[in-house]
């Protein structure tokens, strides 16, 4: 994990945990008034947010800058979760495919996006490892880390092997059989 990834898991692990000490207080009113309290936090950072971004983004240069801002790692998982990144979640994705292709080359396979709908990213893995379980298994592991990193706003991805057919062209070896 990158430091700032890091860095960001260590921050909502911390705010999971105070927001998990609120829901469990004994008095429902307090309960209540403080995740009101923490609703009303991070609407305004969203709204702030938001804002800076259209700010930047109506400066010369302002989309290439927006790019550069968002390449951030704490920064692009801040945006998502307020849903206000400036890089669309399919550019993101490919961008985590393209950076998982060579992994999945190297061990004779591929993938292609299908889709992406209500978070839900539909991907067709396909290659010779389509066929072996463990292998498949890494490749979707391997494609699954790379886009909940580009895009921590996507809720699943759901992966179809296709199967390579073999080649008719190649010839099966058997062992030598000796004492004949």
């Amino acid at each position: 994990m990158t430091k700032p990834a890091h860095e960001f898991s260590r921050r909502s692990d911390r705010i999971e945990e105070l927001v998990t000490r609120i829901e469990g207080s004994g008095d429902p009113a307090i309960r209540a008034v403080a995740q009101e309290l923490l609703a009303a936090v991070v609407e305004l950072h969203g709204v702030a947010l938001n804002r800076i971004l259209q700010a930047v983004a109506d400066l010369p240069d302002g989309e290439a800058a927006l790019v550069q801002i968002a390449s951030d790692d704490l920064v692009s998982n801040v945006l998502s979760l307020h849903d206000i990144h400036p890089v669309p979640v399919e550019t993101r994705v490919e961008s985590a495919l393209e950076g998982a292709r060579p992994y999945l080359k190297s061990h004779g396979g591929d993938v292609a996006l299908e889709s992406i709908e209500e978070g839900v990213v539909h991907l067709h893995l396909k290659g010779a490892c389509g066929s072996c379980n463990s292998s498949s298994e890494t490749m979707k592991s391997t494609v699954e880390s790379a886009i909940y990193e580009a895009a921590p706003e996507v809720v699943a991805v759901v992966s179809e092997t296709l199967a390579v057919p073999v080649n008719s062209n190649l010839v099966t070896l058997q062992p030598a059989m000796h004492g004949n």
